[in-house]
């Protein structure tokens, strides 16, 4: 049933499994790298405001990482420039789905809902943003502008 390998075929075996794991180590990192590497344009593209080529990167990268909070943040950015709303909210709203205390989707966020008029959402995510604000809490003084100016 079984047949007994000699040493020079269990050595080939051994070599056998070695090269598919290098290669399955070799692929998955650069699957990794190539996910970087359309963030990384989409950013530069960004920078350069060349939003339609930023646009198809960060597009690109959510394909190949769904989770990517920052695609979904850059996608909402042109979109707010596009002054497409639907997708700019669309956007932010994907951000806080995947990270509720993101406070530059937060941010924006209640922006455009006071805007909207929408003030009793806009609170709502305010109150979350003043918990855990980190690097934008210099934008509470503005935001608490908004409120009070909406609510004259």
């Amino acid at each position: 049933m079984f047949r007994l390998l000699n040493n020079h075929q269990i050595i080939q075996l051994m070599n056998k499994f070695l090269i598919f794991f290098l290669l399955c180590f070799l692929s998955s990192d650069l699957l990794a790298k190539e996910k970087d590497s359309h963030f990384n344009k989409g950013k530069k593209y960004y920078e350069k405001k060349n939003f339609e080529q930023a646009k198809l990167s960060f597009e690109k990268d959510i394909v190949r990482n769904t989770e990517n909070t920052n695609s979904y943040l850059y996608l909402a950015k042109i979109y707010e420039i596009k002054n497409n709303n639907k997708e700019f909210e669309k956007n932010l709203k994907t951000v806080l789905i995947l990270d509720p205390k993101n406070e530059e989707a937060l941010y924006l966020l209640i922006k455009k809902k006071i805007k909207d008029a929408d003030y009793d959402f806009a609170k709502e995510k305010y109150k979350i943003f003043i918990k855990y604000c980190r690097k934008l809490c210099t934008k509470k003084n503005e935001i608490d502008r908004l409120l009070k100016k909406s609510k004259s």
